[in-house]
Order: structure tokens, then C-alpha cells, then sequence
């Protein structure tokens, strides 16, 4: 009998690789020279992509391929829990071999523990190709070692080997934080302020008696399991959610229903999360990109003024892009394009700043970059910060931490 010799192979990317245009490569029938072994191999695609291939499916064509057991749809999941319906899918597929494009990023500590033991049991019968940003999320097993320089494989014999020729870019001991003289004041020490509020979907209970107040310049972490109501709280605070009506909500020292629209309060607030790039598919140059953050438009349509321009090419010099400024954003690799959108958020200094699992999709070197600079930024006191995050980021450095813990009644904020 011919038994198959399981390779297992952990990829990591920086923001220069083109992983999407890799991972595609893996999927077609002319691959890599170093993946030809995977021809006639049935393999599959773990990724948060292949979530949002479903979701459009069910959306656009009502075919509930990961739903079909449940009333919930996709889209209506917590991250953690659409990343346990597809690979449960994927696992009914009896694979060969399975491609995971970083499994870990937006799951929560106890789901990360649950998956690499998932993983690790059935690394003894299907292959595994790890593609990873964060060195962190490598698994224990005997793999092979590929760095993905933007289109080409570069071997490693381990990963002690590969640590040893990276460099951290995270000295800012002497970084001036750029300030906005146009932005917008608020008189108030307040912004934001829940008392006593409580959501509901249907029978579903999200959050019990939310107390919390944000006062400007505050630095705050936002903790939770994954469905513990941490984006349905982000978006009373944004305004998008219409379960703030007749609660004790108060947004930049209105009460929420009180005359105020949302596009009041986008103006008091930046906001950036890894998805939003997807959003952007026009042929818009980084430095239009990062400009249009004053105007929260998808494009620059009005000329910038002078002190747009140079906090622009500040900010760009700090995230090290001022030599490709004039390149198109989809021409760039997908962390360059985070680090834009990134900036696009900072630039206008907003009063408010939330930064929804930011470092996803960033490698080691600039996340270690992104959490250096929020810690500058938090420092000014200029702008307010809530940091979202299931990674527990070295170094970061809030004043406070807010953590959901869920409840029969819906999850219960900690203040710690």
C-alpha cells in the first residue's frame, strides 16, 4: 500500500508580499515550482476572503453554503464564529491539503488555543501550508521555512534564522506627532458616554448595563471574546446603530436621538478597520488616499489646502511611504495598503480615534511600528483612543481597559 509523505510548509509575509496574488497561485493548475507537488491534490482555502466569497453568495444569490443549519446569517457573525463554520466546511471536504491564510487574526485568545489544537490533530493526516504575518501564529510541527519577498520564495532552515536577519522598526523616541491646527475642538472634557444602556436582537440580549465614560485624550483597550457585543458597542459610538434611541447615550455632548446626524459625528471620528480596504478598488494615489481622510471621502475631489499637504507628507515619512506616494493603492501590497488606510484614519486628528484590530495583516516589523506610534499618538493627548484587539500586542500602552464579559443577560462591561 502507498502511503502519501505529509509536507507540511509555514510561509511568512511582510507588508511588501503579495500574498493575495500567491495564494492564488497556489489555487490554479501552473503554481510555484517549490508547490508542484500539490497538482492532482484536492486543497482548500482557509482565509477571511473565502468568508467574504460566502457571505456574497448568501447575500447576492441566497445560497446559505456555511449556514444551512442555522436561521443566523454569515454576515451576522462575530468573526470567530464565521471562521469556525468555514473550517468546519472545509474539513467535511476531506482535503489533502489545506492552505491557511493567518487563521488567527481577529479570533479571540480562547478560539487560538482551540484551533492550533485543531490543527496540530489534523496536521497528522492533511497538509498544511501556513501563511503568516505574525511569527507568533507558527505552529509546532516540523515544516519547511519560506519568507514571501513580494513574488518570490526565499528558504530558511528555521525560524531562529530568519529572526535573526529582521529588523524592528519601532525607535520613536524622537517622533514630533503632527498636529492638526484645523481640527475640529470640543469644549467638553466628555465625548462619549454610556449609562445604564442595553441591546437586544429579537430574544438575543448583546449588552447589559453598559456604564462608560471616554474623556478626551483618554487611552482605552477595548477587550472581548468573539459575540461579546464589541462591534455592536462601536457602533452606538459611530452612530450606525439605531438601538441608541431613548438610552442614556451621549455622543460629543448630545444625547443620541436629539437632533444630531451621523454624519456630525463621522466628523469627530476616525476610524479604521483591516476591512475597509476592500472598500477601495478606484485608482487613487497613497498620498489622494491619505488626504481624502480630512473629508472622509472615498477620493480627493477638492483641492487640499497647504496645511493638508504637509500633514500628509508628515504622516507618510513616518509610516515610510513618502517614496511611493504617487503609486496607485491598488497597485500596492495589502499591508502597504493597511498602513494607508491607517494614516487615512490619524491624519485629520480626529477627536476620537477607534482602531478595530488595526495590527491584522501587518508582520511583525510594522506592527511593532503601529503600536509604537498609537503609544506617540496616546502620549499628545490630542485625540482619544480605543484599540481593539483579541492579540495581545507587546508594548501597547493604554490608560484603561474596558472588557466585555458575556452574561445570560447580555455581556457586562469591566473597567479595569
Amino acid at each position: 500500500m502507498f502511503f502519501m509523505m505529509i509536507k507540511h510548509i509555514t510561509i511568512v509575509t511582510t507588508n511588501q508580499s503579495n500574498t493575495n496574488s500567491f495564494i492564488s497561485s497556489l489555487l490554479k493548475d501552473e503554481k510555484p515550482e517549490e508547490f508542484n507537488f500539490l497538482k492532482g491534490l484536492s486543497t482548500v482555502l482557509f482565509s477571511k476572503s473565502e468568508v467574504l466569497r460566502f457571505i456574497k453568495e448568501e447575500e447576492i444569490h441566497d445560497i446559505k453554503t456555511l449556514t444551512a443549519n442555522t436561521t443566523q446569517s454569515l454576515k451576522s457573525m462575530s468573526s470567530g464564529e464565521q471562521k469556525r463554520v468555514l473550517f468546519k466546511h472545509l474539513l467535511d471536504q476531506k482535503p489533502k491539503y489545506i492552505i491557511l491564510d493567518n487563521p488567527f487574526d481577529n479570533l479571540d485568545t480562547a478560539y487560538q488555543t482551540t484551533l492550533k489544537k485543531l490543527l496540530l490533530e489534523i496536521s497528522e493526516s492533511i497538509g498544511i501550508i501556513l501563511i503568516c504575518s505574525r511569527q507568533e501564529d507558527s505552529l509546532p510541527i516540523s515544516s519547511k521555512i519560506y519568507k514571501l519577498e513580494v513574488d518570490s520564495l526565499k528558504h530558511y532552515s528555521s525560524l531562529t534564522e530568519y529572526n535573526s536577519l529582521i529588523n524592528n522598526k519601532t525607535s520613536l523616541k524622537h517622533l514630533e506627532i503632527p498636529k492638526n491646527t484645523t481640527a475640529i475642538n470640543h469644549l467638553n472634557t466628555e465625548l462619549i458616554r454610556f449609562k445604564d444602556v442595553s441591546v437586544s436582537f429579537e430574544t438575543k440580549k448583546v449588552l447589559h448595563q453598559i456604564n462608560w465614560q471616554i474623556n478626551k485624550g483618554e487611552f482605552w483597550q477595548l477587550l472581548g471574546t468573539n459575540g461579546s457585543g464589541k462591534t455592536t458597542l462601536l457602533s452606538m459610538i459611530t452612530g450606525e446603530n439605531n438601538k441608541g434611541y431613548g438610552q442614556e447615550l451621549y455622543l460629543f455632548g448630545q444625547k443620541k436621538g436629539s437632533g444630531e446626524s451621523i454624519w456630525d459625528i463621522k466628523k469627530k471620528i476616525g476610524y479604521f478597520t483591516p476591512s475597509l480596504t476592500d472598500n477601495f478598488k478606484g485608482n487613487h494615489t497613497i498620498e489622494h488616499m491619505v488626504l481624502a481622510g480630512f473629508t472622509d471621502a472615498v477620493g480627493l475631489y477638492t483641492k487640499p489646502t497647504e496645511t493638508q499637504l504637509s500633514l500628509t507628507s508628515q504622516w507618510l515619512k513616518i509610516a515610510e511611504l513618502s517614496e511611493i506616494k504617487n503609486k496607485l493603492f491598488n497597485e500596492i501590497t495589502r499591508g502597504e495598503q493597511r498602513l494607508v488606510m491607517l494614516l487615512r484614519a490619524i491624519v485629520k486628528q480626529p477627536l476620537l480615534l477607534i482602531l478595530d484590530e488595526p495590527t491584522a495583516g501587518l508582520d511583525d516589523s510594522n506592527s511593532a511600528l503601529f503600536v509604537a506610534l498609537v503609544n506617540k499618538i496616546a502620549s499628545s493627548k490630542q485625540t482619544a483612543l480605543i484599540f481593539v484587539s483579541h492579540r495581545k500586542e507587546p508594548n501597547l500602552k493604554p490608560l484603561a481597559i474596558i472588557e466585555l464579559r458575556t452574561t445570560p443577560n447580555g455581556s457586562i462591561a469591566n473597567i479595569i
